[in-house]
């Protein structure tokens, strides 16, 4: 265990006696605890394999290379049709993570075997995502905007993507790349 991340075990009341469960439960599988993302982070050998979160109405285990996963006991949920790699366990309370235990150690062992095997999901790339025409103007007009989106990383682009493409309404579109024109430019995340 690692002493920076007790805080976050106590903080959650909610969910205190499921997460140090689940805490114990990943512990044994041999991973190293840190604290990334403000949650408690379980590597091998420098690699993420699972994080510890909570909801409102859950928490969870969420598995780094989950899309790897084989899930024979159909227990990975992937959060939102745009997660590519990652994949949940959720439990709604301590006896759902007892019963789950020896399965939740089977694919942790199992992502371990991933990360030694050194597999890697295969994402979309970013021209494999919908780029909204109101975007798509603005970078044929502007050489600047269009250089400084470039250099982004694929992971903003894909965000910046996803967040303008996610508008029904052409003008909510259009509202949406005005406001975030100057961050591209200044070579930040949507969310930087």
């Amino acid at each position: 265990m690692n002493p920076n991340v007790d805080w976050y075990f106590s903080k959650n009341e909610n969910w205190e006696k499921e997460i140090n469960k689940l805490r114990t439960i990943i512990l044994a599988c041999g991973l190293t605890e840190e604290l990334k993302w403000g949650s408690p982070c379980y590597t091998y050998e420098g690699s993420n394999i699972v994080l510890i979160h909570v909801f409102k109405e859950y928490c969870a285990v969420l598995f780094f290379k989950g899309a790897l996963l084989k899930d024979d006991n159909r227990i990975l949920i992937q959060q939102s049709e745009n997660v590519q790699s990652a994949r949940q366990v959720r439990f709604t309370n301590s006896n759902e993570i007892v019963k789950l235990e020896k399965t939740v150690k089977a694919y942790i062992y199992e992502a371990i075997e991933i990360e030694k095997a050194g597999l890697k999901v295969k994402l979309k790339k970013v021209a494999d995502y919908n780029m909204p025409e109101e975007f798509q103007k603005k970078l044929a007009k502007n050489k600047s905007l269009k250089a400084a989106f470039e250099k982004l990383t694929p992971g903003r682009q894909r965000g910046y993507l996803l967040h303008f493409s996610s508008a029904k309404q052409a003008k909510t579109r259009e509202a949406r790349v005005e406001k975030y024109l100057q961050k591209i430019l200044d070579g930040k995340g949507l969310d930087d």
